[in-house]
Order: C-alpha cells, then structure tokens, then sequence
C-alpha cells in the first residue's frame, strides 16, 4: 500500500512512463509517510476512441465521491 493506477493514451515512451512512475513514487513516499517499497504503480495505455467509456463514464462520473482532482472537460457534453 498505496497502489497509484495512471490511465492515459497511447504514444508516450517507455522512459517516459518510467520518470513518471518514479515522479509519483516520490511523491507519494514523501505526502503519504510510506516507505518507497511500499509504494507500486501501474500506467494503463486506453485508446482515445475507448476513453469516455472505460475510464471517463466509470472512473470519473460514477464515483465522485473517490475523486480528487475533476478534470475540466467532459465527453459526454
């Protein structure tokens, strides 16, 4: 604990990915108070044509209440 779950589109490089992960593991470890090898991250890459309804509609929409940061655009709009 804590597992940190990053959904974004496709395109961006293994390095990339990597620094992000390691960005958010220090963040983490330093807001949190964990220790680092408590702290995993995974990245989903979603297809831009499946964003609304596999991350938007259920991630975001349906559970407000876990959400923390609302985005400022809205697919269904």
């Amino acid at each position: 604990m804590p597992h940190v779950i990053v959904k974004l589109y496709p395109g961006r490089s293994e390095q990339q990915k990597t620094r992000l992960a390691e960005e958010i593991v220090k963040d983490v470890v330093a807001i949190a108070k964990c220790e680092e090898k408590s702290v995993s991250v995974a990245i989903e890459e979603i297809k831009p044509e499946a964003w609304a309804e596999e991350v938007y509609r259920p991630d975001i929409l349906d559970n407000p209440e876990k959400l923390y940061k609302k985005p400022g655009y809205n697919p269904f709009e």
